[in-house]
């Protein structure tokens, strides 16, 4: 990993008896990073603390190497941030609120007015710029904030729930505007706890479950595995007889066949079994798994 932009250590987080954090230790690298986790699980409470607006219980946590209780001014200079809560001033136009966003960010008012309008733009609120915010629909909304959160330029954007309240269509255009963060050189934290948002948009994830790690690392090391599925045509308990005396280990539901093998390609294996057994197949590829199932074996685990 290079350096990474978020790493805490044992950092903890408590609202009087309430424990929301607790021995969080993290290093994220560079990308877009999805934090995951029923609600209650302290994806807010993380955030609020890489933004200096909540200090840690216990324990350090940095952005960008800098540490968030000596250094919350610059990390906040570098960072944009999109709440989940209703925020925005509804007698006020969307060109006005991302301009006074961008000038509260030191950008020059001739500057920030063309900025404003270009962010506008690409998050697909241009024709209704001068419309009051009251006036929006959700997603019209949840757009605004987006503009507003990353019309500065940041090297790291936060979105906390980004895709709460919107239907189908306007999920899939603000999951598609998150994917192309990224290509502006923008980092993006998404925290979500709709668990396929995060496997459309992020590449790197981080799972919590009651205020503790249970996952963290790259997606593809997370959802994909070295198990074959194989749907036959034929006895199965026959093809999985073969496949065990092969060395693979084989779980049978129904037709279908889960294969692994430790030393050998369960491909190989499986192509070996059919032909030895004479059965046919409707279909054999490699089995992923979904971040729901990783976080409801790592919640029913204890974490990792």
């Amino acid at each position: 990993m290079s350096d990474p932009i978020i790493a805490t250590t044992g950092l903890g987080h408590a609202y009087g008896s309430v424990v929301a954090l607790h021995g969080v230790d993290l290093e994220v690298p560079a990308g877009r990073i999805g934090l995951v986790g029923a609600n209650g699980a302290g994806k807010t409470t993380f955030i609020k603390i890489l933004l200096g607006i909540l200090d840690p219980t216990v324990g350090d946590a940095s952005v960008f190497g800098d540490d968030v209780r000596t250094s919350a001014i610059g990390i906040r200079s570098r960072v944009g941030y999109m709440p989940e809560g209703s925020c925005l001033p509804l007698s006020q136009t969307a060109a006005d609120f991302v301009v006074y966003a961008a000038e509260l960010a030191g950008i020059p008012a001739k500057a920030a007015r063309q900025r404003g309008s270009d962010v506008l733009t690409l998050v697909g609120l241009h024709e209704e710029r001068f419309r009051y915010l009251g006036d929006f629909s959700t997603g019209m909304k949840q757009r605004a904030k987006l503009a507003q959160a990353i019309v500065h330029d940041p090297d790291l954007v936060f979105l906390d729930e980004p895709t709460a309240g919107l239907d189908p269509e306007g999920r899939e255009e603000m999951l598609d505007l998150i994917a192309r963060l990224g290509s502006f050189g923008i980092n993006v934290l998404v925290s979500s706890h709709v668990l396929t948002d995060i496997e459309r948009t992020c590449d790197w994830v981080v799972m919590l479950d009651g205020g503790k790690v249970l996952r963290n690392g790259p997606m593809t090391g997370l959802v994909e595995t070295d198990t074959v599925q194989v749907d036959v045509i034929g006895d199965p308990d026959a093809i999985a007889a073969d496949l065990s005396a092969r060395g693979a280990t084989v779980s049978v539901d129904g037709t279908t066949l889960l294969v692994q093998a430790s030393d050998q390609d369960p491909f190989d294996l499986v192509m070996a079994a059919l032909a030895d057994t004479g059965a046919g197949m409707r279909s054999l590829g490699a089995r992923s798994t979904s971040l729901e199932d990783l976080f409801l074996a790592g919640a029913e685990g204890g974490g990792e």
